[in-house]
């Protein structure tokens, strides 16, 4: 294993290769890639690798890569590509195809705003426009967490009880570009990890099709078969965590991350790379005697619903930060979030950073004094934290 300064954009194209490289007694590897910002230096750098059984195909645009991923996993290869904001919303056809003909692969999204108008920043409402695409959501904090989700997920989505693919967030420029010490395994234990890539229903010597007409009693059947697999991706990630931190030496996130929770009577929902952010203003808080604590949502689907009710415990406020907005509704995590809570919860939506706004300790710590100042919970409220 070596330490290495790299950006999780980097992170997340080494991951890949190593699985790739793990399924060379397999059926291979082959990706489809087109250039988008802030994904692009992951694929570039995915291309410069040598790769002893697969190949890297450059497409002239994301539809066509995500149908590149479609046909190699369809024949038992194993596939991955990385895209961002409008170049997901090009390839979202297909995303929901992959999804639909439960091919397991990975996709790293850098998460940025949709436009117009034009803007190359995080904002969590690309993939958030694709949750119920039927693929399993992941959202990061940091580089070392990116590289190790991509390997987990590969686990996780080509399980037999699963087969689902899976979709590995961060956030654009903030992790994407951003340089951290991060772990990089050797291949012989990424190997032992992650076993060669067996999809049941590949197109192989048996001749049969994919993805034919079929009558709505079968659509209910498979709706209802890929609803149980997403719960059972729930249920068995508990043991691949012990399996990943057994292989590697170091601990995989949960659902759902605590921290100072326990005794909170003030909790701060949030995802990705602004959960630092809060975590620090706890301990802020915390010095002036406000049991205050945080929850990170880290699998977004399927959704933890029933861990996050636990971690929630006897909360009486709780603010849910979403860097994203559902138009006309509000906050997506808000959304999502507000029924686990206890009903003498006092539950309020903050949307912030929303098109890559600079969220910063002094925004948390503002929204905190709002929410300790309420009675009863008001519509979702914009902050508009700018640069």
């Amino acid at each position: 294993m070596q330490n290495e300064l790299i950006s999780a954009n980097h992170a997340a194209a080494y991951a890949a290769t190593l699985a790739a490289r793990a399924n060379r007694h397999g059926r291979g590897f082959c990706s489809g890639v087109y250039p988008i910002t802030p994904s692009t230096e992951c694929m570039e750098l995915l291309c410069a690798q040598q790769i002893e059984k697969g190949q890297v195909v450059r497409v002239e645009g994301e539809h066509s890569a995500m149908a590149v991923c479609i046909g190699s996993v369809a024949a038992g290869a194993r596939s991955f590509t990385t895209t961002s904001s409008n170049g997901l919303a090009y390839m979202a056809e297909n995303v929901v195809a992959a999804a639909l003909l439960r091919l397991p692969m990975v996709m790293m999204v850098a998460n940025r705003t949709l436009g117009p108008p034009w803007n190359i920043w995080a904002d969590h409402g690309d993939s958030l426009l694709l949750r119920d695409s039927g693929w399993l959501q992941i959202y990061c904090a940091d580089n070392q967490e990116v590289l190790d989700t991509i390997l987990f997920a590969y686990r996780l989505g080509e399980d037999a009880r699963v087969m689902l693919p899976v979709m590995v967030c961060q956030d654009g420029f903030v992790l994407s570009h951003t340089m951290a010490q991060t772990q990089i395994p050797d291949q012989q234990t990424v190997d032992r990890f992650l076993p060669p890539l067996q999809v049941p229903h590949r197109l192989a010597e048996t001749p049969h099709t994919l993805g034919s007409v079929v009558l709505p009693q079968q659509t209910e059947v498979l709706r209802r078969q890929h609803h149980e697999a997403m719960g059972r991706a729930l249920k068995i990630y508990p043991q691949l965590q012990q399996e990943f931190a057994a292989a590697f030496g170091r601990e995989m996130p949960a659902p759902v991350v605590g921290y100072r929770h326990e005794d909170a009577e003030l909790l701060i929902l949030s995802m990705g790379t602004m959960a630092g952010t809060v975590e620090r203003c706890v301990d802020r808080l915390r010095e002036q005697d406000l049991k205050v604590g945080a929850l990170r949502i880290r699998l977004l689907r399927p959704f933890p619903a029933e861990l996050l009710c636990e971690l929630l415990g006897r909360a009486k406020r709780v603010a849910v930060l979403d860097r994203d907005i559902s138009l006309g509704f509000g906050g997506v995590l808000w959304g999502e979030c507000r029924s686990c809570a206890t009903n003498e919860a006092l539950v309020q939506n903050y949307i912030l950073g929303i098109g890559g706004g600079d969220v910063r300790p002094q925004h948390i710590e503002q929204l905190v004094d709002d929410l300790r100042s309420r009675t009863t919970a008001g519509e979702p409220l914009i902050m508009e934290v700018g640069v």
